[in-house]
């Protein structure tokens, strides 16, 4: 008799794709300044740390609210037991004013049709619940977030049918790549439900064009299904960069509020990427429909964001001049990483997307260093780069891009002096691999990349050894420890 359900047993939680892989590795062999210069530095992990001093010299001003104080006395005791399951509604109109702003106050949010949830994921979770039974599909653009494998399908038992992009246009969404994907997915014998995106895109690091939101509005449109736009990163738009347009914003401007479409276009968003406070999990869906409102009320009751969280963050966010100097400050010091990032893919011949103007990414064309255009080749060349260059970023084929050779590099987890080091041990892997002598030769031409020839010097193989030598210590020490425990030590 089976003591697990298949739920537990089952393989389909996508963690095991080369995107999860890249973190274990990390794990396994953390980068530190101090600690550990030589272990692998994480540029996989799209986190913001650029602006922690920000929201620390806030906190630092506002004592009380730091020390869950109003008016000098203690609300701790309130905080800690039971309140509203929809929110703290002071918290709640601090956020959509939040969201407004940043969208440049062109588009309003109702704090009474926002729903609370621990971060994106179970956002995105929760609506897939709302909006589609298990065997139905959305259809999402490629490349998309690897993490949707999981955080889309797992549980709820939908599909995923992928609307794939290529880079002749710089990955932008077509009326016939819809089209295909739609007929994909009947072919299947899958019922569509709707189209998934993000905006800004994760992991193009591109903002949505409005021709893009238009064709998307009309393709739901006309296959009566609906459109998530999960927006968490719409407040990384770079510095005089092109700026961000929600699909609320062309909705509004073309008068869709006056139709039945307006209740089938959801809002996802969070703010762990535009506050940097992945570790607080507060998300939030926007939906004009009723019934979904509702629903994803009820369900949220399993993903709730904690009463102390809301309060500090609902004074931090009603601070008009603290949350204006932060979203333009912060803009900056994303572009200003950004550029740095570019510089150091430049100095290496590397291109990327150029395009890219938002995000904690860059999506990087490595595709001139492949032996061939294979997935095959680019998981090769994947793993020389974590485990000979020592960095973790994050292969095209775990984000289901329809071109090998493409990779997302983070830029904004990490110190400057970290981000330096990083293009230096790629610019030096790239000179001594395309000089070495006495062995392969890699080319690959297109419009968007350098020809680059490269090889695999002596020194990486020396390197990988040692790297094998140090897993097997590793396991060793373990194996060690574990016969002790079954020898009952």
């Amino acid at each position: 008799m089976k003591l697990l359900s298949r739920k537990a047993m089952c393989n389909t939680h996508g963690q095991d794709s080369s995107y999860f892989l890249g973190w274990q590795e990390y794990e396994n062999n953390p980068f530190d300044e101090v600690q550990n210069r030589n272990g692998i530095i994480q540029m996989g992990l799209a986190e913001n740390q650029l602006s922690f001093d920000l929201l620390e010299s806030w906190l630092a001003n506002n004592p009380d609210v730091a020390g869950f104080k109003r008016d000098g006395n203690s609300i701790f005791r309130e905080l800690a037991l039971f309140q509203d399951y929809h929110g703290l509604p002071s918290f709640k109109k601090a956020l959509v004013e939040f969201m407004a702003e940043i969208r440049g106050n062109r588009v309003t949010f109702d704090p009474s049709r926002i729903v609370l949830t621990a971060g994106a994921t179970s956002a995105n979770e929760t609506l897939m619940f709302c909006l589609a039974e298990a065997g139905e599909a959305f259809l999402l653009p490629t490349p998309y977030y690897p993490g949707f494998d999981r955080d889309l399908k797992w549980r709820t038992g939908a599909e995923i049918v992928p609307i794939h992009c290529t880079s002749s246009n710089g990955f932008q969404i077509t009326a016939s790549a819809l089209e295909e994907a739609y007929q994909e997915a009947e072919k299947r014998n899958l019922r569509v439900k709707g189209v998934l995106v993000t905006n800004p895109s994760n992991p193009l690091g591109t903002t949505m064009t409005r021709n893009e939101l238009n064709l998307l509005i009309k393709f739901i449109t006309a296959k009566n299904i609906h459109l998530i736009s999960d927006e968490i990163y719409s407040g990384t738009v770079f510095k005089h960069s092109p700026r961000f347009v929600s699909v609320m914003e062309v909705l509004k401007d073309r008068d869709y509020d006056k139709t039945e479409v307006w209740n089938r276009v959801h809002i996802v968003y969070s703010l762990s990427k535009d506050l940097g406070l992945p570790g607080f999990r507060v998300g939030a869906i926007y939906s004009n429909d009723d019934m979904v409102v509702a629903a994803a009320t009820k369900m949220s009751s399993f993903g709730l964001v904690s009463s102390q969280t809301q309060y500090l963050l609902s004074a931090l966010l009603s601070d008009k001049k603290f949350t204006k100097n932060y979203i333009s400050e912060n803009q900056k010091r994303l572009g200003k990483r950004q550029r740095m990032l570019v510089m150091g893919l430049q100095k290496a011949g590397i291109s990327w997307l150029e395009s890219n103007n938002a995000g904690l990414f860059c999506w990087v064309d490595m595709r001139h260093l492949l032996h061939s255009n294979t997935f095959e080749e680019e998981m090769e060349l994947w793993k020389k780069i974590v485990y000979d260059v020592g960095l973790n970023i994050s292969p095209g084929s775990s984000c289901h891009c329809s071109e090998p050779g493409w990779f997302r590099v983070c830029f904004a987890n990490m110190s400057e002096a970290t981000l330096n080091l990083a293009m230096q041990r790629l610019t030096d892997f790239v000179a001594e691999y395309s000089t070495a002598n006495g062995h392969k030769r890699l080319h690959h031409s297109s419009k968007n990349s350098k020809k680059t020839s490269l090889t695999l010097p002596d020194k990486w193989l020396i390197r990988r050894l040692n790297w094998i030598r140090k897993i097997q210590k590793w396991l060793s020490r373990h194996l060690n420890w574990i016969e002790k425990i079954q020898n009952g030590c």
